[in-house]
């Protein structure tokens, strides 16, 4: 059984689908890696973040991208926030975004 990909909202699927063309790119190549070998592919694609939640690392000559994701039973991976790196480390504001969405994911979540 594959893995699947949902998305927080139709908003953050737009979001994605408007990044940069290489990031894009790199993104849907790392996911269709996730559907067949799951959610951890490791450094330097994917990082476990804390308390579930996994961050997506995509670099392309355009720049930096972030897709913060959580998973589900039943191997469902659900991306939560994208962002597009500007500084060293991860911004408060949009590790706190991604916390707060899993948060709402994981206590809606139907087994």
């Amino acid at each position: 059984m594959e893995w699947e990909i949902i998305y927080y909202s139709e908003a953050l699927q737009e979001e994605i689908s408007a990044l940069p063309v290489g990031i894009q790119a790199r993104y849907i190549h790392l996911t269709e890696r996730m559907r067949i070998y799951g959610a951890n592919l490791g450094m330097p694609h994917t990082k476990a973040m804390k308390n579930g939640l996994f961050e997506m690392r995509i670099k392309f000559k355009e720049g930096v991208g972030r897709v913060f994701y959580c998973i589900l039973v039943n191997k469902r991976i659900v991306m939560l926030h994208s962002f597009i790196k500007k500084t060293k480390g991860t911004p408060p504001k949009e590790l706190k975004m991604a916390v707060s969405r899993m948060n709402e994911v994981k206590e809606n979540v139907d087994t």
